[in-house]
């Protein structure tokens, strides 16, 4: 069961200047809490909140993505998601926490399911050294972009499937992608009908950092054999929590209303330091998701606001060699988000060898306890110079725990964007990097886009 302490958030514990009172502070904004709640709770699978409902979804709809990733699962050697943010984030995050840290590695005796690459980016080398590593013929492709209109993703697509065409002849290259997309509009789709690739619709109202517990996620996890259920049972019993309002009983909403509160002071980085290395790209996709949905420059009265909180990665025990010391003695600007795994089901022992008078203090102990021992060290350090921090609790993991992690930061997220009164959903930061990519490729219809873009480099004179 998820757990979060936010007692290092307090006045209690790191005093006045730095913490919040909460017993006072939230009876002053109980109306402010209560508006942003009723706000959240009133669309819950509605709109752009649609993906809340998902954790409710058809059990016959489960059943068959099942089926399907046992055939891909049984048949393919190598998967392979192409997409980019939202669509590859969730799907990196939740397999690295829930397979092998080696799994590409270890034999397919022992992983049983085809290996999996996440490629979120077209630098061309990148490209080159896939095909390098994958058996093509034995692949599958999952080609995941909801407009459907993805520049990356669709560069992705047209030279792959290009290949196997060549290699496999039509009828058995379709059969090697997957499409999911928004059905009815995008590039993509039209494609994908008249090929006869198999389809599967992302919701509607579920933007592609929301979208992880969706058709996004789950085909993937199905096809490298992942309990799928088990991690919409997780997200769907956490989430029932996050509708209670009381901030003493909901942590999602109870952290957002402190992380707000602390951007009010000033404190504009959020830190996401998780001391397990199956939990690394959890920090890539809070990243994503604390970015892009509070990073707004007018809130939903028309005000121009420019709000949002920096998201930071880093990885506990890697970065108290590096990162920590700007944490513990740099400026007051930041709150530290800990995530802790109590148990690794992993009981490695630390030696005491014959003959070498070193590590006496080591030997004896397990490697979790030592990691164990370096997460409190690190909390009380910045607790110790007043730094707000809080640290969020899994018992192990396991997709029951990952399901409820994925349901916290979703839903702690949707409770800032409410009490910071902006839309949570839109990107038109991200939106405008799209058209301007567009223009450059020559894009019908954005002519006059690559017009400005030109006639702007051509003012710059500064580079030497």
């Amino acid at each position: 069961m998820l757990k979060v302490d936010f007692n290092n958030m307090t006045s209690d514990i790191i005093g006045d200047e730095h913490g919040i009172n909460i017993a006072i502070q939230s009876v002053k904004d109980k109306d402010w809490i209560n508006s942003a709640f009723n706000f959240v709770k009133s669309k819950e699978g509605k709109d752009w909140q649609e993906w809340m409902s998902m954790p409710h979804m058809d059990t016959k709809y489960i059943d068959e993505i099942v089926e399907y990733g046992k055939t891909i699962k049984d048949t393919c050697t190598d998967l392979v998601v192409f997409g980019i943010g939202g669509s590859a984030l969730g799907v990196q995050s939740v397999a690295t926490a829930l397979t092998h840290l080696r799994y590409n590695s270890i034999s397919h005796a022992t992983r049983k399911a085809p290996r999996l690459y996440v490629e979120d980016n077209v630098d061309p080398n990148r490209m080159s050294s896939l095909l390098d590593v994958i058996d093509i013929e034995n692949a599958h492709f999952i080609v995941t972009t909801k407009s459907g209109n993805t520049s990356e993703t669709l560069a992705q697509f047209l030279y792959v499937y290009d290949l196997l065409v060549k290699k496999l002849g039509k009828d058995k290259a379709k059969k090697s992608i997957t499409v999911i997309t928004s059905f009815g509009k995008g590039d993509i789709f039209g494609v994908a009908k008249a090929q006869g690739f198999k389809m599967y619709e992302v919701p509607k109202g579920a933007g592609g950092r929301f979208s992880v517990l969706s058709v996004v996620g789950l085909v993937a996890f199905a096809c490298i054999g992942l309990d799928i259920k088990q991690l919409l049972k997780g997200a769907g019993d956490f989430q029932n929590k996050c509708f209670v309002n009381d901030i003493y009983k909901n942590p999602a909403l109870m952290t957002a209303y402190l992380q707000v509160l602390n951007m009010q002071r000033g404190k504009n980085i959020g830190v996401m330091m998780p001391y397990a290395d199956g939990l690394k790209y959890f920090a890539d996709f809070y990243a994503q998701l604390w970015a892009e949905s509070l990073g707004k420059a007018v809130d939903l009265d028309g005000n121009t606001v420019h709000v949002g909180q920096t998201p930071v990665k880093s990885l506990g025990a890697t970065d108290q060699h590096s990162m920590v010391q700007l944490f513990n003695e740099g400026p007051f600007d930041k709150v530290i988000t800990f995530i802790t795994v109590q148990d690794f089901c992993n009981k490695i022992k630390i030696p005491k060898v014959d003959g070498i008078d070193i590590g006496d203090f080591l030997s004896g102990h397990t490697f979790a306890e030592l990691l164990s021992a370096e997460r409190v060290a690190t909390e009380y350090a910045v607790t110790k110079t007043q730094k707000p921090n809080y640290n969020i609790i899994l018992d192990k993991l396991n997709p029951y725990t990952i399901g409820e992690l994925l349901a916290y930061l979703m839903m702690q997220t949707a409770f800032a964007g409410a009490l910071l009164n902006i839309d949570t959903y839109n990107q038109p930061g991200v939106e405008q990097g799209k058209v301007s990519t567009f223009a450059m490729l020559d894009r019908n219809g954005y002519e006059a886009d690559k017009q400005e873009i030109l006639s702007i480099s051509k003012k710059k004179e500064l580079i030497i």
